[in-house]
């Protein structure tokens, strides 16, 4: 039984279409079912039976506002799930320039459905932990301190929130753990609104100029994780 459900979930990321529609869906947002059809190169009507493709294996959900329908992932675990398969695809040699600098980005930087994924975000997982933002001694706890630092950056920081504010997610082009839960998505979105990151819809992420003051109050230097990373 295990086997047949393994297959079964493993043909519905079989279709190009769909794979591509999910890894649209990564960067966390919500998408229009027109949105995800341009992404996946498809007429919008097959690409709605994609969807329900896609809704009734768990892997999304609709999403509506007033007069509008929106789609995105179900949950972060499936979004994990995308991100780690994906590892056998964005890790083969590329096949010309223009991947291989998308390659090069996404592994610096990316977002991994809510959160920051690739060198930037391991790093920041280490910066925190160093600065003693967070406590690993007995998994992962964010500190006082930490609650201090994020509330002078502006992260709000949810009271209570519907899943963990901290938790190791395994990063898979550094093969080292980056930080996944309610805390790092509200410091993703932060740095966005605040114009200290930027990301396109290939999840890349770009530091812009202001980012370097309040990455440095989480404790990474982002000259040297840049230098690190170009050498």
């Amino acid at each position: 039984m295990e086997t047949v459900a393994l297959a079964e979930v493993a043909a519905v990321l079989a279709d190009p279409s769909r794979a591509t529609m999910c890894l649209a869906l990564l960067d966390g947002r919500a998408w229009t079912v027109g949105e995800l059809a341009a992404a996946a190169r498809i007429a919008v009507s097959t690409a709605s039976e994609h969807v329900t493709r896609l809704a009734e294996a768990g892997f999304v959900a609709r999403v509506k506002q007033g007069r509008h329908a929106y789609v995105r992932l179900a949950n972060p675990r499936v979004a994990e799930l995308i991100e780690h398969l994906a590892q056998h695809a964005e890790l083969k040699r590329p096949s010309g320039l223009r991947t291989s600098l998308r390659v090069q980005r996404l592994s610096f930087a990316r977002s991994c459905y809510d959160h920051l994924a690739g060198t930037l975000g391991v790093a920041l997982r280490d910066g925190m932990v160093e600065r003693g933002l967070i406590d690993v001694s007995d998994g992962l706890a964010l500190t006082d301190a930490g609650r201090d630092v994020l509330a002078e950056l502006g992260v709000a920081v949810p009271d209570r929130p519907r899943r963990p504010l901290l938790r190791d997610c395994l990063d898979w082009t550094e093969r080292r753990e980056h930080l996944a839960g309610a805390v790092p998505a509200a410091v993703l979105e932060r740095a966005v609104e605040a114009g200290w990151l930027t990301r396109d819809q290939q999840r890349a992420v770009r530091v812009l100029p202001g980012a370097q003051g309040p990455f440095a109050a989480l404790g990474v230097d982002l000259a040297t994780v840049s230098a690190a990373e170009a050498s």
